[in-house]
């Protein structure tokens, strides 16, 4: 199982804490090391990691932690990190090709089980992990992604939607029919989120989910949250640095 991770973002609210979001230390181990382990632990065995800001030292990291982790992590270059995220898969995917792979963010810590309980859904193409648990101390409510959903199909997905069931947690498996869905949206005017090609794939109830339970997982984009990761990590950390 490819995993497709998306990193190329500006990250403007941690700037005040680190000038690249996926390198910003997490209980000593930076956000996109530990993304990687997760996805390893979660069932992923190789790694395209999509950068665009602060490329150079990310892509520095990233071939020192493919030594260090044995395990294959490539870089590829958005054209322009800027756009909407969307891009950055797009950017990707021309080099993973049509086999279904794992797309996560960078800055989303997540139990590994999270990310095998993706991993096992029934291919579709795209599935998306699911939080139902709306009472969830851990979710930004202003900067969540909200799902609604009917049974395990998406019916619309946003960070404003007015009535939910449910929260994306940033962990998708999806194959080449999710690629295309998005650049049809963009090829439309379209925003280029990716959020807009599940959307797109809803429409035609191609977009499911996989309910994740009760695992952990936080959104790491605020000096907030990356106190809650700290706080969370210094009780159990399965990939603190040795000493």
């Amino acid at each position: 199982m490819h995993a497709l991770i998306v990193a190329a973002g500006y990250g403007s609210r941690l700037r005040a804490v680190s000038p690249s979001k996926p390198l910003t230390p997490v209980h000593g181990v930076p956000l996109i090391e530990r993304v990687i382990r997760a996805a390893h632990d979660g069932g992923a065995t190789a790694f395209t990691v999509v950068t665009g800001h602060e490329a150079e030292a990310l892509e520095r990291h990233l071939a020192l932690a493919a030594r260090q982790l044995s395990l294959p992590i490539r870089c590829v270059r958005t054209g322009d990190w800027s756009l909407p995220n969307g891009h950055s898969v797009l950017s990707g995917a021309a080099a993973i090709g049509a086999q279904r792979h794992l797309l996560l963010m960078s800055d989303h810590l997540v139990d590994p089980a999270l990310i095998a309980t993706v991993v096992r859904a029934a291919p579709a193409p795209l599935v998306l992990g699911v939080d139902r648990r709306l009472d969830n101390p851990l979710v930004d409510l202003d900067d969540v992604t909200r799902v609604r959903t009917a049974g395990d199909r998406i019916v619309a997905i946003g960070k404003h939607l007015p009535d939910y069931d449910c929260y994306d947690t940033g962990v998708f498996a999806v194959d080449a029919r999710f690629h295309a869905a998005l650049q049809a949206s963009v090829d439309a005017g379209g925003a280029g989120s990716i959020s807009a090609g599940v959307e797109a794939l809803a429409a035609d109830g191609g977009a499911r989910v996989a309910d994740t339970g009760d695992h952990w997982w936080l959104d790491v984009d605020d000096p907030r949250a990356l106190d809650q990761a700290e706080e969370a990590l210094a009780a159990h950390d399965r990939y603190a640095r040795a000493a």
